[in-house]
């Protein structure tokens, strides 16, 4: 039997679950940092979305540090920091901060999307206009200076910030991002999660555009999927509409909080909305654990990707713990 012997991470957008209230969201968000981190997951990502009501993860530094502070050892980071909507030197002041209190812990995800709709971005910026978007590559050279050692500084300095080395990583959903992560020589996090259409292309354009640095010598490729793991296929299946129904609410711009399973989402999608859910969601590792690691293996056949992210819409939180927990033991095999 071939293993799939890859290191394996956790994307949380902390969603409210049906029946939740936003702290109770984010006490189920650091649930399930102890829960991961003690079946030894590599990190643990926060995403960035603001005006989304069903979601929690608007103010993703706090909850970063809240997540810290309740965990022992996994890595923390952001999945990512939508850089648009700050600037560089006071997410490098943000991060410099944990990294002091948490040493070695702390990791960066810069992504290049304002995570919310139009109007809600310009309430945001920083500035007039959208240029914050056509500056990000400058940005992304801001942080790497400002996390730097004393003697690279201008003026300006992140203070605290300066040689905490906080690792930076580049967030893409399409092939936009894949050009600069090479170009920097940084790591790669592509979004197939949602956005899967342009991961073959990306993942290719940043193996081969690759130029080693002083943060990486050769390519690091991570891939964030769906995962809904259960203990038969079924079971995985069943769960599996809990995704549906928080994609669907994506395609029909609503606010439903995360739901419960149903039985039959035919009841709740036209074959019009079905089609594009399924486009958004066609990256997914779903089934029991023996399908988990058929599925995993046709991936790496085709990826050889250097490290898994998952992220799981289970409603029901012991069983999403036992999705991660059978996404573990695959990667575990020997």
């Amino acid at each position: 039997m071939t293993h799939i012997n890859i290191p394996v991470s956790v994307l949380n957008l902390v969603p409210i679950r049906k029946g939740q209230n936003a702290k109770q969201a984010i006490d189920s968000m650091v649930d399930l940092a102890r829960a991961v981190e003690e079946m030894g997951y590599t990190r643990y990502w926060i995403a960035e979305h603001h005006n989304a009501p069903t979601l929690v993860s608007s103010a993703t530094a706090l909850l970063i540090k809240h997540t810290l502070e309740h965990t022992d050892h996994i890595a923390v980071g952001s999945g990512g920091i939508m850089l648009p909507n700050h600037a560089p030197l006071v997410v490098a002041e943000q991060f410099g901060t944990m990294a002091t209190l948490y040493p070695n812990r702390v990791e960066l995800g810069l992504g290049r999307a304002p995570g919310t709709d139009m109007m809600t971005a310009n309430a945001l910026r920083r500035s007039n206009g959208h240029e914050s978007v056509y500056t990000f590559p400058d940005d992304v050279q801001s942080l790497l200076t400002y996390f730097g050692p004393e003697e690279q500084q201008s003026y300006v300095k992140a203070h605290p910030g300066v040689g905490t080395q906080v690792p930076i990583y580049i967030l893409g959903s399409s092939t936009d991002s894949a050009y600069l992560a090479a170009k920097l020589g940084l790591p790669y996090v592509f979004a197939s999660h949602f956005a899967p259409q342009q991961m073959s292309a990306a993942i290719s354009i940043y193996r081969e555009k690759f130029q080693p640095s002083e943060y990486l010598k050769k390519p690091y490729m991570m891939v964030c999927l769906n995962v809904i793991a259960a203990d038969t296929n079924e079971e995985a299946k069943y769960l599996a509409t809990s995704l549906d129904q928080f994609f669907l609410n994506v395609v029909k711009s609503s606010s439903m909080p995360l739901s419960p399973p149903v039985e039959n989402m035919d009841q709740y999608w036209t074959p019009m909305e079905k089609g594009m859910v399924e486009s958004m969601t066609s990256a997914i590792l779903l089934g029991s654990k023996d399908t988990i690691r058929k599925q995993l293996m046709n991936f790496q056949e085709l990826y050889a990707v250097d490290e898994l992210m998952a992220i799981s819409y289970i409603f029901d939180e012991e069983k999403q713990k036992r999705s991660y927990e059978i996404l573990k033991e695959v990667v575990d095999e020997r």
